[in-house]
């Protein structure tokens, strides 16, 4: 009846960072910690994981000598989101 929730986007920071990126398609890391209100260190450690799930890329370079991540959702992140709200649907629709 339920479908398995994914542990990866479960967790509330990165389904947070994944649900800025469904919106922007990408975005730089100082705007994504100021919109989750995330300490840096904890969210280079959800944008890792996210990365390495395959569902962000994540591009470093820099700009007037600062450093610049840009995360970016990938394709699969965009299913993997889609597929997350329509089990978390099934959920809040039982009768």
């Amino acid at each position: 009846m339920f479908k398995d929730l994914d542990p990866i986007l479960h967790s509330q920071l990165r389904l947070a960072v994944m649900s800025l990126l469904i919106g922007l398609k990408e975005a730089e890391f100082t705007y994504i910690k100021e919109k989750t209100n995330a300490t840096a260190g904890n969210l280079s450690v959800q944008i890792q994981k996210l990365k390495d799930a395959g569902y962000i890329t994540v591009e470093k370079q820099f700009k007037d000598n600062y450093p610049l991540t840009t995360c970016k959702i990938t394709p699969e992140g965009i299913k993997a989101f889609e597929t997350y709200v329509k089990a978390l649907q099934q959920y809040l629709h039982v009768k």
